[in-house]
């Protein structure tokens, strides 16, 4: 897992085109495709494939390594795939995905959506600087004056505090179309994901969380890129949301 770095420096990817499509997360060739395959199967021996919610722990298994962390998936909504539905339908409606940091961002797939993706890092300088809260606390309530996260697929894969600004934007009005959340660390990364889910499910805001200290932005880029699979899978007529 990685350790939370919440403020750290986030620089850009490289944007050169050819790069990034060579570089995109996920299996293209045959041999990537079998490894990721017998993988995937591997995981379906240890976690269960009877719903949309255990594709999100099957996909926690899968990226993190550890068959316990299926455990440790939390979902906030009706039942436990209300969030998968939301998410994968918010892919289909080509909605933003918005992570907190590059990290995030960078792990998203290319491909099999049309999705703007963005970070909020970088955003509300003038804020953290002017109230010593976190650049990433600050970037997260400057893309929310703009209403970025309203219908968006909002990603915190990295810094407590970007999940604690986004349930204080519930809070006060902001409906993402679902949240998905695994900030890592052992300061405040429980608590706020704690927060999160008791706000979200006060508002009727879908949420997939994690307890415990452990998480991460690989963490929060897989459970995202399923949402988009599970998109891909409902074009294709293989599940019906």
């Amino acid at each position: 897992m990685t350790t939370n770095t919440d403020d750290a420096t986030d620089g850009d990817a490289n944007s050169d085109d050819g790069f990034e499509e060579y570089a995109d997360l996920g299996a293209t060739t045959s041999n990537a495709m079998d490894i990721a395959e017998t993988s995937m199967d591997r995981v379906r021996e240890l976690v269960p494939d009877e719903t949309l919610a255990d594709r999100i722990r099957q996909k926690s298994v899968h990226a993190t390594g550890d068959p316990e962390f299926q455990h440790l998936v939390r979902f906030t909504g009706a039942d436990d795939d209300e969030p998968v539905r939301a998410g994968a339908q918010a892919v289909l409606d080509e909605q933003p995905i918005v992570t907190d940091i590059t990290m995030v961002k960078a792990g998203i797939t290319g491909r099999g959506h049309d999705c703007p993706v963005q970070k909020a890092i970088g955003n509300g300088a003038e804020l953290a600087a002017e109230t010593g809260m976190t650049r990433t606390a600050a970037s997260v309530l400057e893309l929310d004056k703009q209403g970025v996260y309203d219908g968006a697929i909002a990603v915190v894969g990295n810094a407590p505090t970007a999940a604690l600004a986004l349930a204080d934007c519930i809070e006060d009005g902001t409906r993402p179309a679902v949240v998905v959340a695994t900030p890592v660390g052992f300061v405040k990364a429980a608590e706020s994901r704690e927060r999160l889910r008791e706000v979200a499910a006060e508002h009727g805001v879908p949420t997939i969380t994690n307890v415990g200290r452990r998480g991460g932005s690989g963490l929060a880029a897989g459970l995202t890129n399923e949402l988009v699979h599970v998109a891909s899978d409902v074009r294709e007529g293989v599940v019906d949301l």
